[in-house]
């Protein structure tokens, strides 16, 4: 259904690029770890791509009643979402089966290091459910940025403002140095702020040492949130590495859209 209905409307409306798809491989498993900007990340990455991608998606999404839920639920789907229960005690751990079962058949996994969309288009701590992945699965991260999303959804949006949407992708990770270590905290740690780190390179975002969903809730309760005197004395990048001097990625010349 997503190629044949929602992939080229998508293609035709947005005309979006794509840098570094060669980094993605042919066959065989792979993690590919975005950043998050807006919902319509998880449409237009799977797009740009030749291989099928999935993510995970809250099973409100599936859930949702009259014409409008059944919409969604029915792009969710054909866009490759897969539902899962994100409440409780056991959310993370059905999200790490989830992909563990696709990446041990073979075939690519995408996922939010964030674990939610960032408030403020800023990068922010990564969760250490990634690193888990790769290391009990084996499979190589592809670190992923996607540009210009939250322009075109910005928090509170349904329909995404018609523009250009961008994805870098960048060289594969192997963290098979670390195998058997999937239960050392400091290693997970490790992981996954060179993964961050890596999507940092590529996004030129600002780096937020603390999570996304803390800062959502400072937001919503009226709370500062991190910037000014706070934000200096927060790591420049994730590691505690000084920040890459890189800069947020534009679109190729008109008429390319795969470089």
């Amino acid at each position: 259904m997503k190629r044949v209905f929602v992939g080229p409307l998508l293609h035709l409306v947005y005309r979006p690029w794509v840098r570094g798809a060669q980094h993605v491989p042919a066959e065989g498993a792979a993690i590919l770890a975005s950043n998050h900007l807006a919902v319509i990340d998880s449409f237009f990455l799977p797009l740009v791509l030749d291989r099928e991608l999935v993510f995970i998606g809250k099973q409100e999404y599936f859930t949702g009643r009259g014409v409008k839920g059944r919409m969604t639920a029915g792009f969710m789907r054909g866009v490759g979402t897969i539902p899962v229960d994100r409440g409780g005690g056991k959310a993370s751990e059905a999200a790490l089966n989830t992909g563990l079962r696709r990446l041990r058949e073979g075939d690519l996994f995408g996922i939010y290091p964030e674990g939610t969309r960032s408030p403020d288009g800023r990068l922010y701590r990564g969760k250490t459910g990634v690193a888990r992945l790769a290391l009990e699965s084996g499979a190589p991260v592809i670190p992923v940025a996607m540009v210009g999303t939250e322009i075109a959804q910005p928090l509170g949006r349904k329909i995404p403002k018609v523009m250009r949407i961008g994805v870098v992708i960048g060289e594969p990770l192997d963290f098979s140095r670390y195998r058997g270590m999937e239960n050392d905290r400091f290693i997970l740690r490790s992981v996954t702020d060179e993964i961050m780190y890596a999507i940092m390179s590529l996004s030129g975002q600002e780096y937020v040492d603390v999570y996304a969903a803390t800062q959502k809730a400072r937001i919503a309760t009226g709370h500062p949130t991190v910037t000014g005197d706070a934000q200096d004395r927060l790591p420049a990048a994730p590691g505690g590495r000084p920040a890459p001097e890189v800069q947020v990625p534009v679109p190729p010349e008109e008429g390319s859209a795969r470089q």
